[in-house]
């Protein structure tokens, strides 16, 4: 059969930089092409590009066998190709009806005439009942959460009922129950003929669904995968070159005395439930649960962005009030939150303050800001974390994500960590960096630092922590220690089969 899609010698070529070099690839009808590769890999670029967003600099372009001269947004969108994109292309200010159908909207008395939203609504009932969605159309965006965002984004490709369809990390922060309906979604997908890219770093989800896999390393075409070749060591292998070693790294010794007890945590999220766990120093312990099981909340809530509203905290024994943000980084508590570029950095300052920020009253005298103390304070952390920059001098939001989660990591540890809360620690980042968060993690914890870890990432969970707490609606359904960990395991505790805490 003929590829709806071909790629041939595809270059582009920036100042300085050669971003792709000679890259080709074909996508047929009825067929999941999973693209992968580190973050710098060139994926986005190329994806740029087959969306009309960014000419290439050399290659061709060709749908049906027939060479596209002319390709830009306008061209691609009429050629049947829709975007699922990571970084979320929504309008808080409308409802999802709106934001699913955007361009695209029913009217009544014409088409410059008022959009007709009981028509609209109607129409994307079936595409969110589909998705297996807990909102309706008429629910205002600003009200949902990062997971349900990522639905309306993906009911928004669905919509226009593409002929291709690229999806860049879609699951990154949706449910197991969320990600396992989305595959069935694209396998029904393939049924029907319509081609996917599917563009991820969770290996898993490729090695489900994927027919053929193709590597990008460096801009270059690192290799491709018939479906009988496809595994998570040889992914790994053309992504990095290399093998990576296992997940998981024994603690230096066991825990230490002292850390956070929580005692009768009640937050605001869900004012019903109680609380209690202990975080000890030296453990990374794992926190799981279904979106909405109440893991933010807790974070949120020992962080002081959400006041307790009851209960008790303990830090190495002594009572701790936390009111307000200020009061837990005074006392050694911080958070790496699960949206590292809504609130974790200042995208448009340069590293060097991102560092700094929270440290600010440390390099400031007579009410001016020592910028040298400054510069060598964040050339510190970026030769200690291996922050891939040339000078830290360049702004945040150039970085790639596993960067850019590194620079809100040291802007922490410039400061005295007793406990970190990770919300989510490695959503969007590539295989290579991911195993140097964990790394890093680790050596936080043998420091001494008690490392809370809240994923949804399943693997992550069962390869990285000492212990793991399960949540279910607000409340702790269970614990299990290493020797009892698996897949079953967690989920049968998150969706609120209980057993003892461990």
């Amino acid at each position: 059969m003929a590829p709806l899609l071909e790629l041939e010698g595809i270059g582009k070529t920036y100042p300085g930089v050669r971003a792709l070099d000679q890259v080709s690839l074909a996508l047929g009808p009825g067929e999941i092409l999973g693209l992968i590769g580190e973050n710098g890999a060139g994926k986005s670029t190329l994806m740029k590009i087959l969306g009309g967003v960014v000419p290439p600099s050399q290659g061709v372009i060709r749908l049906d066998g027939q060479p596209r001269d002319r390709w830009d947004v306008a061209e691609a969108t009429r050629a049947g190709i829709a975007f699922v994109h990571q970084e979320l292309s929504l309008f808080d200010n409308l409802d999802v009806a709106a934001n699913v159908l955007f361009g695209r909207e029913p009217r009544r008395f014409g088409p410059l005439a008022i959009v007709d939203r009981r028509a609209s609504h109607e129409r994307v009932q079936p595409i969110l009942d589909r998705l297996g969605a807990d909102f309706g159309p008429g629910t205002p965006l600003a009200e949902l959460s990062i997971a349900q965002r990522q639905l309306v984004e993906i009911a928004r490709a669905l919509a226009a009922e593409a002929r291709i369809i690229i999806l860049d990390e879609p699951t990154s922060s949706l449910t197991l129950s969320e990600t396992a309906r989305l595959l069935t979604v694209l396998r029904e997908l393939r049924a029907g003929g319509t081609g996917l890219i599917y563009i991820t770093h969770r290996l898993g989800e490729i090695l489900d669904v994927a027919d053929r896999v193709v590597c990008l390393r460096d801009g270059r075409l690192a290799g491709a995968l018939a479906r009988e070749e496809i595994s998570h060591a040889a992914m790994i292998r053309l992504m990095i070159g290399r093998e990576l070693r296992a997940l998981y790294t024994p603690p230096a010794g066991p825990p230490g005395p002292g850390g956070l007890a929580v005692r009768g945590l009640v937050t605001g999220a869900f004012p019903g439930c109680r609380l209690d766990l202990e975080l000890r120093p030296g453990e990374i312990l794992g926190l799981a649960g279904l979106v909405g099981a109440g893991r933010t909340s807790l974070a949120r809530a020992l962080f002081g962005i959400d006041p307790p509203l009851a209960g008790e905290l303990r830090l190495d024994g002594r009572p701790l009030s936390i009111r307000r943000p200020g009061d837990a980084v005074a006392a050694g508590i911080y958070l790496v939150p699960e949206d590292r570029k809504q609130d974790g950095l200042v995208l448009d300052m340069p590293i060097v303050e991102n560092i700094t920020l929270a440290s600010a009253g440390r390099y400031a005298h007579a009410g001016l800001i020592d910028r040298a103390a400054e510069g060598r304070a964040a050339e510190a952390q970026r030769a200690a974390l291996r922050i891939k920059v040339p000078d830290c001098r360049m702004r945040a939001g150039t970085l790639s994500g596993g960067n850019q989660q590194k620079v809100v990591l040291g802007k922490w540890l410039s400061m005295a960590p007793k406990v970190i809360l990770f919300d989510e620690p490695t959503r969007g980042i590539d295989v290579g960096a991911k195993g140097e968060i964990y790394a890093l993690m680790r050596a936080l914890a043998d420091r001494g630092v008690a490392i809370l870890m809240i994923s949804s990432d399943m693997e992550e969970v069962l390869g990285v922590s000492d212990r793991i707490l399960v949540m279910h609606e607000g409340r702790i359904s269970g614990g299990l220690d290493r020797d009892a960990f698996s897949e079953q395991a967690v989920l049968r505790l998150a969706i609120g089969h209980e057993r003892e805490p461990a």
